[in-house]
């Protein structure tokens, strides 16, 4: 785009073509010039200064509204189904009567909590609520427990939340309250959780914390017959493996660490030492392999008055048998050799 100086020059230019006056007239009265814009010292009439806005003068939000407006909306549960979830004891260990769980997940945690309470002392039943769902406040858990399930066979009961574990409720019936510790049902929740929040789907979140909780289930059976949890037992058994490595003393390899910055200024020199001695005894037997022996050449004592006898041989022997023949002159009878 020009500048408006070069424009004022270009326009007293001659050699420039003009406007006709009668032309220019009609095309401003049509309203359009061509190039009037650039033409022009004013700036366009979309690019001329607009005032600036005045802000708006707004409350900010107080992080009771901020913690209010993040939090995710809970709904209560149906009333339809509060009958079928808090109306009797269950007749089933799986208690689902708004059919979160598809049919195949349905019929495999049942079957699972089926054989668990025959394998089992303790029947374990989990409620299945929506993750978002909430327990009217007119329900009482405590109270619910206490109705159906002080009498039969101890159980273990479970408010599992889909898609949130963390949410999860663990009852137990009256008769295990007295012989397993709050403790160890805190223990129990909170192993069967970490085992569901290691898997992304739902359905693995509830199969991993129901099979975690049966694991526990059977730790806490053993406890009533008087034997530790697994807690219990591990600090056990670190405890007794201390105690008998203080009554055996250091071991071996912890007294050579004691004694290893004593040593540490003499291994080199050893090293070495031990090096040089098997370089000479390697050389040595390498010497013994390739040496070779010389036999001298003697003259033969006459036999019968002659040099040579038909069929008569001659036996040299040598006084040692271990020195090499070359440096032995003599010939020595055998009964004067050494035995």
């Amino acid at each position: 785009m020009l500048l408006p100086a070069t424009v004022r020059a270009a326009r007293n230019d001659p050699s420039l073509p003009s406007w006709n006056e009668e032309e220019r007239k009609q095309l401003e009265e049509s309203g359009w010039v061509p190039g009037a814009l650039l033409l022009a010292d004013d700036p366009p009439p979309e690019e001329q200064a607009k005032p600036e806005a005045n802000p708006l003068d707004a409350e900010k939000p107080t992080p009771e509204e901020i913690a209010e407006a993040a939090a995710e909306p809970t709904t209560e549960i149906p009333e339809k189904f509060l009958t079928a979830y808090f109306d009797q004891r269950p007749e089933n260990f799986l208690i689902d009567p708004q059919n979160l769980l598809d049919f195949q997940d349905s019929r495999d945690r049942a079957a699972f909590l089926t054989s668990h309470a025959g394998d089992s002392a303790i029947d374990l039943f989990v409620y299945v609520f929506g993750k978002d769902q909430e327990i009217p406040g007119e329900v009482r858990e405590e109270e619910l427990i206490e109705r159906f399930f002080a009498t039969g066979r101890p159980a273990m009961i479970v408010y599992y939340y889909i898609g949130q574990p963390q949410r999860s409720m663990v009852y137990l019936s009256p008769s295990l309250t007295d012989t397993v510790s709050a403790a160890e049902q805190r223990r129990a929740l909170t192993s069967s959780v970490m085992q569901a929040l290691e898997k992304t789907d739902p359905a693995g979140q509830l199969e991993a914390f129901v099979v975690q909780l049966g694991i526990r289930i059977y730790w806490m059976e053993r406890m009533i017959h008087g034997e530790p949890s697994p807690e219990e037992s591990t600090v056990r058994r670190a405890t007794a493996h201390a105690a008998k490595k203080l009554k055996q003393g250091p071991s071996l390899g912890e007294r050579m660490a004691g004694v290893m910055p004593l040593v540490r200024p003499y291994l080199l020199p050893a090293g070495g030492l031990l090096a040089a001695l098997g370089i000479a005894i390697a050389a040595l037997w390498w010497w013994k392999r390739r040496a070779t022996f010389r036999l001298p050449e003697l003259e033969v004592e006459p036999r019968l008055g002659g040099d040579h006898a038909a069929g008569v041989g001659a036996v040299i022997s040598f006084a040692s048998p271990t020195l090499p023949p070359a440096s032995q002159r003599l010939q020595v009878p055998d009964y004067l050799r050494p035995s």
